[in-house]
This record gives structure tokens, C-alpha cells and sequence, in this order.
């Protein structure tokens, strides 16, 4: 694959993570796109553009990541027969099924982690951009840190 370019510092696309990106580059700020609760407790996050990324990417792709990762939420809490099939499972076995195989939920969780990934590396990495997976923040907020542009030259 080819190179990135963070803030001068070259990444590769398969092989950054984010303790790579905090360590290469000055975070300049943080952005928190909440929880949406006007449906209710299901998962899902507001798709109001944040004003802090205006310089940095296009409304529309911000959103699409947004409303794409809700879909996906609602993918893993659907309930149908699959789930049903798994709950009796579990009891049936004292849940030690769950050893030997993954959940619907699992699956579609990974799915997610996946899609973060590959958002990051085509369209937020190079923008100097991370978003990190809800997941590791309690499905609370998805979590944008914007990095130092050192291409406008030292300062801030």
C-alpha cells in the first residue's frame, strides 16, 4: 500500500494506530459527537456537523460516516430469530457457547471497527483526523481529534 501523510510524519496504512498518531503529532483539539436519545435508548449519534471540522472535511462525508455507523448499530441490536436462537443457547449450555462462538453482536462490533478503520485511513488520516471507534468510549460519544496542521508552520 501506499503512504500517508500525517503532519509530516509518514504512516503506513495498515500499521498506524492510535497511540502512533498522539505520539507523532501535537493533538490541537478534540471533538465529541453525542449520543443521539430522541428514539430512544437505541445506539445512535447526532449527525450535526461540528463547526471544529468545517476546515477539515466535507459536511456531507462527515455525516454519511455518521449515519452509516448508526446503521450499523441498529444492524447489532436488531432482534430476530438469530438473537433468540442465541439467548437459548446460552442458557441451554450456561453460556459457555460464547467460548466457541461469536454473537451477532460481536460480529457486527467488528464490522464497525473495520468500517473506523478504513474511514480513517482514506478520508480522516490524511485530513489530520482520527476518529476513534465509539466502543472504546463506552458507546457514549464518537471522539475526533484533530491534529496540528504543520503545514501552516510552527505556532498555533
Amino acid at each position: 500500500m501506499g503512504q500517508v501523510m500525517l503532519k509530516g510524519f509518514p504512516l503506513s496504512l495498515q500499521t498506524h494506530s492510535l497511540q502512533d498518531l498522539r505520539q507523532q503529532a501535537s493533538v490541537v483539539a478534540k471533538v465529541f459527537v453525542q449520543r443521539d436519545y430522541t428514539a430512544g435508548t437505541i445506539c445512535q449519534f447526532q449527525t450535526k456537523f461540528p463547526s471544529e471540522l468545517e476546515t477539515r472535511i466535507d459536511k456531507q462525508q462527515f455525516e454519511e460516516t455518521i449515519r452509516t455507523l448508526n446503521n450499523l448499530y441498529a444492524e447489532a441490536e436488531k432482534l430476530g430469530s438469530r438473537s433468540y436462537i442465541e439467548g437459548c443457547l446460552a442458557c441451554v449450555t450456561a453460556y459457555t457457547i460464547f467460548l466457541c462462538m461469536e454473537t451477532h453482536y460481536e460480529k457486527v462490533l467488528k464490522k464497525i471497527a473495520k468500517y473506523i478503520q478504513e474511514q480513517n485511513d482514506k478520508m480522516y488520516v490524511p485530513r489530520g483526523l482520527l476518529l476513534t471507534d465509539p466502543i472504546e468510549r463506552g458507546l457514549r460519544v464518537v471522539e475526533i481529534t484533530i491534529f496540528e496542521d504543520q503545514s501552516n508552520g510552527p505556532g498555533r
